[in-house]
C-alpha cells in the first residue's frame, strides 16, 4: 500500500491528513555541495517536501553505457540529503520533463532518429524507455517511501495533454512503474484546461493541475474534470524563465503570495514552481521555437523565493508568512543571505586562437557535403565546417537549408557575417580573395527545444552551401569537443585586439570562497569556465550580464578563469562582483 493515499477531498500520508506544501529544486541545477543549504532553506521557508525531475538525457547519455548517478546527477544521495532533512519528495522522471532543459530531458541519441514517434506508444519509444527504467529504478527504490524512504509520489509523463491524447502511452508509462516496485502514488499534471486535463490524464492516477493564477477558476476546472479527490496544483508558478534577447521576468512578491494564500485557503496541496531555480551551467539549456527559435539563458533564477546563489528574496519571506496562517513553520530564524567574495578583477593574458586548434581537438570528418553535429557525435556546444571557395571576386553565400543555431563566417580566416536561425538568414555576400580561398564556419549548438513538435531539430549546417549558385563540395567537418581544455596551448598577449574566436585565460586570488558573479564588460559572447568548471553561456545581447559562481568552484589561494570569447574583442580583464545582474525587469 502507498504511503500517500487519496481521500474524497484530501491526502493521507500513512493515515494521518497531508497536505502537500512543495517547491520545486533541481538537483541537477545546483553544485552538489550546495544541495544541504538548499533543502535547510526549503524546510525553513515551510515547505514540508521538495519536487524534482529526472533529465533522462544526463542518466542515460549513451544508450549502450551505465546509467550516471554521481556528481550532478547522484539522485541517490540527493533523496538521502532531504530525507535527513525531514521532507518528503515528488519524483517526476517524465520520460519529457521540458524544464527549460536542454531537448526537454530526452536523449539526443533518442530525438536523432526520425522514425521513431517520440512520446507515443510506438515501441521503439516505449522500448527506450523501459529499458531507462530497467537502469533507473533499482537504486531509487530503496528511497521510495515503500522501502523507508523520502519519496511519497511519482508523476506519470508531464503536461502530456498539450502534447497528445496517446492513453495507451500513458497506461504504458504507469504500468511500467508498477511493474518495476514503485508502489508511490502515481500523478499527472496539465494545464487546467478541460482538453488538456483529457488527453493528460489516466483513470486510477490523481489528476492535478499547472497554473501560476486565476486560482479559483483553475481549481474549479480541477474539480469539474474530478469530482473527488485532491486538488493538486503540481506547478504554482511563481516567476518565469528568460530567453536571450528577452527581459528579465519577475512577478511581484504580493501578487504570487496572495496566490498562494488562496491556493492554501481552498484546500488544496501546492508544488511551487520554483522555490530556487538553480543555473543551466555549461550546455543545459533548452530553447522555445513556437514562432521563432529562442533559446534560454544560463540563469534559471525563475524569480524563484531562493535567488540563484540561495539567499532568501522577496517571495521566501512573503510564502513563508502565507505558509505560517495554513500549515505553521519551523521556530527558526529565517536563513541570513550568505557571505559574497570581495569585489575581484582577473587580467586575462593568456590567447589560444580556436579556428586553428580544431584538429588538435578532435579528428575532422571528411565528407562531400556538411554533416549535421549529431553526425558528428556532437552533442552540444560547437562545430568547424571547412571547405575551398571557387574563383575570386564578389561572391553570395546560400546556406540551402540554414543553420542550427547560430553560424560565424570566416574567408580565410577573418570574419564575414552571423547566420542565426531566429532571423531565418540564408545568405551572406562575400569577398572572396583569390582561388582556394579557405570558407569556414563555425556553428553554435544554442540549446535544444525543450517544448513541442521541433524536440530533437538538427544541429550545424543543416543542407548544402553554394556561391554563386556553385554548391560547395569537399568538406572537413571538425567536432569540438570542450570537456577538457587542459591541452590548449596558451601564450602571452601582445596588447592587441583580437579579431577571431579564441580562448583567453587569466588567474585570481581568493582568500576564502564565497558566491560570486562573473561580470564581463566589453566582451560579447562565448563561454566560461572557473578552475576547469564550466559555469555556462555569456552574451551581451542581454538580459543576463553576470554569471553565477558557485563557492565550491573556489578554492583558496589560486584560481584559473578561461573564456572562449567567440568575436572580436579589446578587452583584456574580467571582474567577480557580489551582485548578479540578470537584466532590466518585465514585472507581471
Amino acid at each position: 500500500m502507498p504511503a500517500l493515499t487519496t481521500t474524497s477531498d484530501g491526502f493521507l500520508l500513512h493515515g494521518e491528513p497531508f497536505r502537500i506544501i512543495s517547491g520545486a529544486l533541481h538537483y541537477f541545477r545546483v553544485h552538489p555541495g550546495l544541495w544541504s543549504d538548499r533543502l535547510r532553506k526549503a524546510r525553513l521557508m515551510g515547505l514540508n517536501t521538495v519536487e524534482t525531475y529526472l533529465p533522462w538525457n544526463h542518466h542515460q547519455p549513451d544508450p549502450e553505457g551505465p546509467l550516471v548517478l554521481d556528481g550532478f546527477l547522484d539522485l541517490p544521495r540527493f533523496l538521502r540529503l532531504a530525507q535527513d532533512e525531514g521532507l518528503h519528495v515528488l519524483l517526476r522522471p517524465g520520460p519529457f520533463i521540458c524544464a527549460e532543459w536542454d531537448g526537454g530531458g530526452l536523449p539526443d541519441w533518442l530525438t536523432s532518429d526520425p522514425d521513431i514517434r517520440l512520446r507515443s506508444s510506438d515501441p521503439r519509444f516505449t522500448g527506450a524507455v523501459d529499458r531507462y527504467l530497467d537502469l533507473l529504478l533499482p537504486p531509487l527504490r530503496p528511497h521510495l517511501a515503500a522501502a523507508g524512504g523520502p519519496v511519497i509520489a511519482v508523476q506519470v509523463e508531464n503536461e502530456y495533454g498539450a502534447y497528445g491524447d496517446d492513453s495507451a502511452y500513458l497506461k504504458h508509462l504507469a504500468d511500467a512503474f508498477r511493474s518495476r516496485g514503485v508502489e508511490e502514488l502515481l500523478f499527472t499534471c496539465d494545464q487546467a484546461d478541460p482538453e488538456h486535463l483529457a488527453a493528460g490524464s489516466l483513470p486510477g492516477v490523481l489528476t492535478a493541475g499547472t497554473f501560476g493564477s486565476r486560482v479559483e477558476q483553475c481549481l474549479g476546472r480541477l474539480r469539474e474534470y474530478r469530482r473527488e479527490g485532491p486538488l493538486f496544483c503540481a506547478e504554482f508558478w511563481i516567476g518565469w524563465f528568460d530567453h536571450w534577447g528577452g527581459p528579465h521576468h519577475v512577478r511581484n512578491a504580493a501578487d504570487a503570495a496572495a496566490d498562494l494564500d488562496r491556493l492554501l485557503s481552498a484546500g488544496a496541496s501546492v508544488n511551487i514552481y520554483m522555490f530556487h531555480g538553480g543555473t543551466n551551467f555549461g550546455f543545459t539549456n533548452g530553447a522555445n521555437h513556437k514562432h521563432a527559435y529562442e533559446p534560454t539563458v544560463t540563469s534559471y533564477d525563475y524569480d524563484a523565493a531562493l535567488t540563484e546563489c540561495g539567499d532568501p528574496g522577496p517571495k521566501y519571506h512573503a510564502f513563508r508568512e502565507v505558509i505560517a496562517r495554513h500549515a505553521g513553520v519551523p521556530d527558526e530564524p529565517v536563513p541570513a543571505p550568505g557571505p559574497k567574495l570581495p569585489p575581484t578583477g582577473v587580467e586575462l593574458d593568456g590567447r589560444a586562437p580556436l579556428l586553428p586548434l580544431a584538429g588538435a581537438l578532435a579528428a575532422p570528418v571528411r565528407t562531400d557535403d556538411p554533416v549535421t553535429m549529431g553526425e558528428l557525435g556532437q552533442r552540444t556546444g560547437y562545430a568547424l565546417y571547412r571547405t575551398v571557395l571557387p574563383a575570386p571576386g564578389d561572391g553570395l553565400l546560400h546556406f540551402a537549408d540554414g543553420v542550427g543555431d547560430r553560424a560565424q563566417v570566416f574567408v580565410d580566416g577573418a570574419p564575414v557575417g552571423v547566420l542565426e536561425r531566429e532571423r531565418h538568414d540564408e545568405t551572406l555576400p562575400v569577398r572572396i580573395p583569390h582561388p582556394g580561398a579557405e570558407l569556414e564556419v563555425l556553428v553554435e549548438n544554442m540549446g535544444g527545444v525543450n517544448y513541442g513538435p521541433r524536440i530533437g531539430a538538427p544541429k550545424g549546417l543543416l543542407g548544402p552551401v553554394s556561391c554563386n549558385g556553385t554548391v560547395l563540395r569537399g568538406w572537413e567537418c571538425h567536432p569540438l569537443p570542450l570537456d577538457d581544455l587542459d591541452a590548449v596551448p596558451f601564450a602571452p598577449g601582445d596588447g592587441t585586439a583580437v579579431t577571431v574566436p579564441a580562448f583567453h585565460r587569466g588567474t585570481f586570488e581568493v582568500d576564502t570562497p564565497a558566491d560570486a558573479f562573473l561580470s564581463l564588460p566589453g566582451w560579447t559572447k562565448g563561454q566560461a569556465w572557473i578552475n576547469g568548471f564550466h559555469l555556462g553561456r555569456y552574451w551581451n545581447r542581454g538580459p543576463q550580464h553576470t554569471l553565477y559562481v558557485p563557492a565550491p568552484v573556489l578554492r583558496p589561494g589560486s584560481n584559473e578563469l578561461v573564456l572562449l570569447e567567440l568575436h572580436g574583442t579589446a578587452a583584456t580583464r574580467a571582474q567577480l562582483t557580489d551582485t548578479p545582474d540578470l537584466g532590466p525587469e518585465n514585472t507581471w
